[in-house]
């Protein structure tokens, strides 16, 4: 069989005519499938369902001699500080834990380098003109969307597999307008990368024209290993402090996709000045966060092997439904489409031929299956390429998101002949 791009346009509408029927099959199922966002399955929460008799379970609500039913300690329990320290691989003295969103500690960090600064006695950034932040894209829409509300420039930086494009990102840091990145670094949002001992060393080793730029390492995904063997990540504080600094790094992290989203707890990580300036923001913000729901974690994990233990019954359960997005994608779309299969996270991000994404991704929800948005892992949801895909196949069950999947290949090529045939028009 000849390859795609040498079919006559005669091949290209009976290939049409082909698809357009198996797709009007699918179409009469009255399929009813989201795979729009990294949801954990309902199998998966329930996998924690101890957390909520944790804290009786354990006896009284004092935990270090602090009593967690009332006010205090804003920065978070000690013994909830330790736990997030060794799931980001910092100091607890590092610390802060907020309340359920890391997302929410990101928006405040950026709210506050916006009125009062990034530490260190740093201007305003809404004082400072246009302020600019580098994204690594493909990328997390999130991310994104905070920078849109701020009104900060993105700027987009190819993601490689070994993490992003550091000649490029050493090369726009000179511009002193540039106040940020934005990272994942272990099982990138969507493609799954984790960031080479090299890159990490390489970040924390930037010598930015502007003294009030952060890199926000978003370590969402770093107890997320979908099998034993997955690479591990370089330790970006210590890296850091062994290139002098301390201060250049802000990390994130939470229990959102280790326990229940929406009730888990997050953590800041960062130097002393940003440390500082966080805490002091805190005493005024709120009289403290969830310290019930931080003892409950605290009683509930124990320790990092009682969380890396809890995270290999995730890797049990989402093993199978990437398995099966890796094996129908080979068998339907190895020779129109790459992609990257992780070794965890949550996502798989594919890369279609190009103009053909946005076409691809309405067909879906035509024939009931809702979609990550074409062009929302690029910053202004503007994907120059009309290319890239985000996969989020955790939610479904194993036989829904196959033929999830299997209607995606039906998709994608539809889109594929569609596209060709109007360009030999």
């Amino acid at each position: 069989m000849p390859a795609w791009s040498e079919f006559s346009r005669e091949d290209l509408r009976a290939r049409q005519a082909e698809l357009q029927k198996t797709y009007e099959s699918y179409r009469q199922k009255g399929l009813q499938l989201n795979m729009a966002r990294g949801v954990p399955g309902l199998d998966q929460l329930d996998l924690s369902e101890g957390l909520l008799t944790a804290v009786t379970q354990g006896g009284a609500c004092k935990i270090g001699g602090v009593e967690t039913r009332t006010y205090g300690v804003p920065d978070g329990l000690p013994e909830a500080k330790a736990l997030m320290a060794d799931i980001m691989d910092t100091p607890p003295e590092t610390v802060i834990v907020g309340g359920n969103s890391s997302l929410n500690l990101m928006f405040d960090t950026i709210a506050r380098a916006m009125t009062h600064g990034m530490g260190g006695g740093s201007q305003p950034w809404m004082r400072q003109g246009n302020v600019k932040f580098l994204c690594p894209s493909p990328g997390y829409d999130r991310h994104f969307s905070v920078c849109e509300h701020f009104g900060i420039e993105m700027i987009p930086v190819d993601m490689h597999p070994d993490g992003p494009d550091m000649a490029a990102v050493r090369s726009l840091i000179a511009d002193p307008a540039v106040k940020g990145m934005w990272c994942i670094p272990r099982f990138s949002n969507p493609q799954g990368y984790v960031y080479s001992d090299e890159t990490v060393r390489a970040i924390a080793a930037l010598t930015p024209a502007a003294p009030d730029f952060r890199v926000f390492w978003d370590n969402a995904y770093a107890v997320h290993a979908l099998y034993e063997d997955a690479p591990p990540l370089t330790g970006i504080w210590q890296a850091c402090a062994q290139a002098g600094h301390p201060e250049l790094v802000v990390q994130f992290a939470s229990t959102s996709k280790v326990t229940f989203p929406g009730a888990g707890i997050s953590a800041l990580a960062a130097g002393p000045q940003t440390l500082a300036q966080a805490r002091q923001a805190i005493f005024f913000q709120t009289i403290g966060f969830d310290k019930l729901n931080q003892l409950r974690h605290v009683r509930y994990f124990g320790d990092i092997d009682g969380v890396r233990a809890h995270m290999r019954r995730h890797a049990a359960l989402l093993r199978p439904k990437f398995e099966t997005v890796d094996r129908v994608l080979s068998e339907g779309l190895a020779n129109l489409a790459s992609w990257h299969a992780p070794r965890g996270g949550y996502f798989v991000s594919l890369v279609l031929t190009p103009g053909t994404a946005r076409r691809t991704v309405a067909l879906m929800g035509e024939a009931g299956v809702i979609m990550t948005g074409a062009g929302a892992t690029w910053p202004y949801k503007r994907d120059p390429h009309d290319a890239d895909l985000r996969i989020a196949p955790t939610y479904p069950p194993v036989d829904e998101l196959r033929v999830s999947m299997e209607l995606l290949c039906v998709c994608a090529k539809l889109a594929y002949v569609e596209k060709r045939l109007e360009e030999r028009e």
